[in-house]
């Protein structure tokens, strides 16, 4: 065989393997995709991959299954992702925990700016103030002054080191201006659970996973983290308007696949993304929770742009609390 028919075997052999990437992705999905959530079942965080999970079923025509992949605040599941096929039956549900860990811990096996590829965002869970159903404080006013003065007294508790609870409240202490002893635990239902048995004071946790517990009276809730009033709590004030300016916190949730996914494969991704939001039955059930739907930026575009940002606002919340995991 001459060297021409050499060139002319891999030159074919080449575009048949690069023609052959788009015909894949034209028959993506053909098996289950697996949506890893990298926190506990039964998490805020869970909640929503669930719900969206079974509403992305609807337009990607197959099974999306939710793996629980926890520990270390998140970053154990995501570096799963990372390291992930980029075939696209692997996606990754994280919430702003994906933006803040470069800041929080000083080593990761993974590297966020460079090692996802950004499909879009989902949800915006605000936050609640709630405290345990005996807290001498009756209202909002009532709540930061008793907190203020009797800080070296009380507890209050997040669900670990990057949580959701945990970035709230290192921002609500800032802003408090006072020192309150924070009781980590392993996860959200922890946390709650010794909350509603009166072992430590309040905490500041997602709706997704407050609003049962709120409606049920068995904690006391005295304001929301959005900067508007939310329709699921109408006569719950904002920190905002309670006198902690400018104070909000609202826990976006985000969808992404492992870098070098094929834009075929992320489009179909996107596609599919933006059918499970606009679904009627995921949108009431998000609005049942408090939860804002964020259909209008489910693009890799909007994605990419709110991480760089949120990853520059909490690095330095994070640097001057002097908060850092191994």
């Amino acid at each position: 065989m001459g060297v021409h028919s050499k060139v002319t075997i891999a030159a074919l052999a080449a575009t048949t393997l690069a023609a052959a990437a788009p015909v894949m992705a034209q028959g993506f999905p053909t098996k289950p995709v697996t949506m890893i959530v990298p926190f506990a079942a039964g998490g805020p965080t869970d909640v929503v991959a669930r719900a969206l999970a079974e509403s992305m079923r609807k337009s990607l025509g197959q099974t999306v299954v939710v793996e629980n992949v926890g520990g270390a605040g998140g970053t154990i599941g995501t570096a799963r992702v990372a390291h992930a096929k980029n075939d696209g039956y692997t996606v990754l549900l994280m919430h702003i925990g994906f933006s803040t860990a470069p800041a929080l811990y000083r080593k990761l096996s993974y590297n966020q700016a460079t090692d996802f590829q950004p499909i879009g965002l989902t949800v915006e869970v605000p936050m609640t103030m709630i405290g345990r159903d005996n807290f001498p404080a009756n209202n909002v006013k009532e709540f930061l002054a008793y907190a203020k003065a009797n800080a070296d007294k009380l507890s209050m508790a997040n669900a670990g080191i990057g949580s959701a609870s945990h970035l709230c409240g290192l921002m609500f202490l800032s802003t408090l201006g006072a020192n309150i002893q924070t009781v980590p635990y392993n996860g959200t239902a922890p946390a709650m659970n010794d909350l509603l048995g009166k072992h430590v004071d309040f905490m500041c946790d997602q709706t997704t996973n407050t609003t049962g517990q709120i409606k049920a009276g068995k904690v006391k809730a005295y304001a929301v983290t959005s900067m508007s009033r939310l329709p699921s709590f109408p006569d719950l004030p904002t920190l905002n308007e309670s006198g902690m300016k400018d104070f909000t916190v609202g826990i976006w949730h985000g969808l992404w696949a492992p870098k070098g996914t094929s834009p075929e494969i992320v489009a179909k991704l996107e596609s599919s993304l933006k059918a499970g939001l606009t679904d009627p039955a995921f949108k009431k059930h998000m609005a049942d929770l408090g939860a804002i739907v964020l259909d209008d930026k489910a693009t890799p575009a909007a994605l990419d742009s709110l991480v760089k940002s949120e990853t520059a606002k909490w690095g330095a919340v994070i640097k001057k609390a002097g908060v850092y995991a191994d």
